[in-house]
């Protein structure tokens, strides 16, 4: 008997939509710089569709608790794209993983741009709030 072959990656992103339908995880992701949203999409797509919340065993991700867990993006920009000036690049998406390989993007920002403990936690707290949310739509739905 032939096995299936899998095409693409074990994980599919999906993104969270606010109660106004806005991707905001997207929103984000499109007002980032170009570069950073290569290194981004390219992250992702290598990293965290391939690891899923497996990316808590690597550099690139931590448990945060609840079934929430953040995904690290963490480079010298410089050094991903040779012959481009050095840019550090941090940025942090909150995800939480579920049903069959899917990992649901609830948030994200640019650590490099404000790396303040307090904006971490509120970033956390939003994503934690979405979470909930998102968690309270799939039970009625099923109801």
């Amino acid at each position: 008997m032939a096995t299936r072959q899998q095409s693409g990656p074990p994980y599919e992103l999906e993104f969270y939509v606010d109660a106004n339908g806005k991707e905001v995880v997207r929103e984000w992701l499109r007002g980032l710089s170009l570069r950073k949203k290569q290194i981004i999409g390219a992250t992702m797509n290598e990293v965290l569709q391939h690891l899923g919340v497996g990316v808590c065993e690597t550099k690139f991700g931590r448990q945060l608790g609840g079934g929430l867990f953040e995904f690290r993006v963490r480079v010298d920009a410089g050094s991903v794209q040779p012959g481009l000036p050095p840019e550090k690049v941090l940025l942090r998406v909150f995800c939480h993983a579920h049903g069959n390989r899917i990992v649901l993007l609830l948030g994200g920002y640019d650590k490099g741009e404000d790396p303040s403990a307090k904006r971490q936690q509120a970033e956390i707290e939003l994503a934690r709030k979405r979470l909930a949310e998102w968690r309270s739509r799939q039970a009625g739905n099923r109801g």
